[in-house]
């Protein structure tokens, strides 16, 4: 019976017992671990003591034990000493005290376990000092009066909070330096010093009773994204700290930049060249170490994505023969541009920066032999809605089109064309002035035009019954490219027409910006592939359609189809994120939570207050219970049982029923031993 009992109390106080015992293990194990007696307790003294009382409590101690009063003194040594240097420190003391900050504390651990004898050969000071030069920064160092004006536009931000004297900021100052050239021109960064304590303690973490500390020490990297002006959206960095990691961070987490392969010798052809789009530029840069793409050319990649693809290749000494029988490099690093087919490729060698590699990249996005696309006609001044290479001003201008499908024949006229433009460009006889002229006034371009993928505008200019040969899929093993001149003619005087005239809707408006501004007159060669008939032709059309008036027709041309679809980066760094990426931060994110919240010293006395409610409560109950089951017991005592109750007769009961719907009155109840009073004229008599 007695172990049924404690069975059953076990049972019913599972959860205060519970709740008792992790708030002793809280106590007992968890809180000494999570708040380890501070430097100041070493020295006997509270926390946040000045500098002078720090000295005056080392002198006693050290006192003390340098008489030999007090033997148990020369065990703890060390940790008076290291108290005391980090202590009487006026910045390890600041960081120490705001922040929680002691980068030295691999210092104790060296000592631990040696004989007195060692610690009397111990060479003081214990603590090396570093400082650290604000002039030595490239970057700005940012304060709270200038922080509000300058973070949170349209740039994101990289802002690295730092200590003067910090050994690992300025182990980290080298690297720091790299990191803000890579990202010159893509983001802006700032430094913080721990000394702007109401700045420093904005951008730290918060512990659950408020302190602000860094979790990963000093340095410490916090990331704005365009457009954050709080705390609340900033993103810390939590990785390593070397040069690569950092701007592979910045890079794709908070500019959504689109990350750059790497390829093998094996595989750069079939999988980066061949698969990449004819109508594309090839980037391939060299690289000896290895490192991600930097920040400014995965920009240029996501910037220039409609006219190139980018692929890195790892530089090494046994291929380089290799490398350079296909493209001329010499060594690494390098950048090559492959632009049409047959042509020689463009090597530049040496380092870039932002700037440098932007205007490379400008001068060389581009074929030799533009090709016609959505994206380029209007640059290309062949299109009539729009203007001119040379300007608004010009009246007349000139588009040669050389149209086909993808094949030996097409490359040669490509090639053809090219060579036409270096004669012009160069050396060019009489009948080749006008081309010439217009070539240099930009009155004149040369492009080709992919006649499969862009087969409505390839039938629209080729019309003849020979046109598929050169327009839409293939139909048989004949493929005859074919070109065409078109003379675009500006109409100023109905353009001032269109101005003066108000739309009487907002359709009427509509279709007039849709209207081309240009009349089109078409000419198609019909003759050889020989340079000198070709050159002989475009100057003649050019000639002609300078100097004679030729009726303004106009016709609507069918739209250019885009090439590429919108590739996953150019949604913004939010959308880049994952699913499982944003799941896998949740869950980091909860696990840290607990983890600040274990070392909480308030859950000890809670955990305790709940288990004082809950036996409190459970008492109550169980007590009350009892109470009622003791009263309920001692009433069925005394009142008859069922057997012994007379059982009242059928009539009875159904009168006893009956009343029960009976409406109350004052006489529905006889007094005691009342009878009823006959009268003398009663019939009883």
């Amino acid at each position: 019976m007695a172990s049924n009992s404690i069975v059953s109390l076990l049972k019913a106080y599972y959860v205060p017992l519970i709740l008792f015992f992790l708030a002793i293990v809280f106590q007992l194990f968890v809180i000494p671990t999570s708040y380890p007696p501070s430097h100041y307790d070493v020295l006997g003294i509270k926390r946040y003591s000045s500098v002078e009382e720090v000295e005056e409590a080392y002198e006693k101690l050290s006192s003390q034990w340098k008489s030999g009063v007090d033997d148990s003194i020369t065990n703890d040594f060390i940790k008076i000493q290291y108290a005391f240097e980090l202590l009487t420190n006026p910045i390890w003391k600041r960081d120490y005290d705001m922040f929680g900050i002691d980068e030295q504390l691999h210092v104790l651990e060296k000592f631990k376990g040696q004989d007195e004898e060692r610690f009397l050969k111990v060479e003081l000071p214990l603590l090396e000092t570093y400082s650290s030069d604000n002039a030595d920064h490239p970057s700005n160092v940012l304060s709270n009066e200038n922080f509000q004006s300058t973070i949170g536009h349209s740039v994101a931000w990289l802002v690295q909070v730092y200590s003067s004297g910090s050994k690992r900021s300025a182990q980290f100052s080298n690297n720091w330096k790299r990191i803000v050239n890579l990202l010159d021109g893509v983001g802006r960064t700032g430094m913080v010093e721990l000394g702007e304590v109401q700045l420093a303690a904005y951008l730290a973490e918060r512990k659950p009773t408020g302190q602000p500390f860094f979790r990963q020490g000093l340095p410490s990297l916090v990331a704005f994204p365009p457009a954050c002006r709080s705390a609340d959206c900033v993103v810390r960095y939590h990785g390593d700290l070397s040069v690569d990691a950092v701007t592979d961070w910045f890079s794709t987490d908070i500019l959504g930049l689109p990350r750059i392969l790497y390829y093998s010798k094996e595989i750069l052809g079939q999988k980066f060249i061949a698969s990449s789009g004819h109508h594309k530029v090839k980037v391939i840069s060299f690289s000896r170490t290895g490192e991600r793409a930097p920040p400014f050319l995965r920009q240029a990649a996501r910037d220039y994505w409609a006219y190139a693809s980018f692929a890195f290749v790892l530089w090494k000494e046994e291929e380089s023969s290799f490398w350079w029988d296909t493209f001329e490099v010499e060594s690494a690093p390098a950048i090559v541009f492959m632009k049409d087919p047959g042509v020689k490729p463009v090597v530049v060698h040496g380092t870039f920066n932002n700037s440098s590699f932007l205007d490379i990249m400008e001068r060389n996005k581009q074929q030799d032999l533009p090709q016609l696309r959505s994206l380029t006609s209007l640059e290309l001044g062949c299109d009539s809605r729009g203007y001119s290479r040379a300007g608004k001003e010009t009246t007349t201008w000139y588009c040669v089109i050389l149209a086909g499908r993808h094949s030996p024949e097409l490359g040669k006229m490509r090639e053809t064309i090219r060579r036409i433009q270096d004669v012009l460009l160069n050396e060019w006889g009489p009948t080749a002035k006008p081309a010439a002229v217009a070539l240099k006034e930009k009155r004149l371009t040369f492009t080709w035009l992919d006649g499969e993928a862009q087969k409505k505008y390839c039938f629209f200019y080729i019309n003849s019954e020979s046109s598929y040969e050169t327009c839409g899929p293939r139909r048989d093993l004949s493929d005859v490219p074919e070109m065409v001149i078109v003379r675009y003619k500006r109409n100023f005087t109905q353009e001032e027409r269109k101005v003066e005239k108000k739309p009487k809707s907002i359709w009427d408006a509509f279709e007039e910006d849709n209207d081309d501004l240009a009349s089109q007159l078409v000419a198609k060669y019909n003759g050889s592939g020989d340079i000198p008939q070709i050159i002989d032709w475009v100057s003649q059309i050019i000639e002609d359609g300078d100097s004679r008036d030729l009726p303004f027709f106009r016709t609507k041309t069918p739209e250019l189809i885009p090439e590429d679809a919108d590739p996953i980066w150019s949604r913004g760094a939010q959308s880049v994120v994952s699913t499982s990426k944003g799941m896998k931060q949740r869950i980091r994110n909860i696990m840290t939570n607990i983890y600040d919240w274990m070392g909480d010293p308030r859950i000890g006395p809670i955990l305790l207050l709940g288990a004082s409610l809950s036996f409190g409560s459970i008492w109550f109950h169980r007590n009350q219970s009892s109470k009622a089951s003791q009263s309920s017991e001692t009433t069925q005592s005394s009142e008859p049982s069922m057997e012994d109750k007379p059982r009242p007769n059928r009539r009875a009961r159904r009168k006893a029923t009956s009343n029960k719907d009976r409406a109350s009155s004052i006489t529905d109840n006889e007094p005691k031993d009342a009878y009823q009073l006959l009268s003398s004229g009663s019939d009883s008599e």
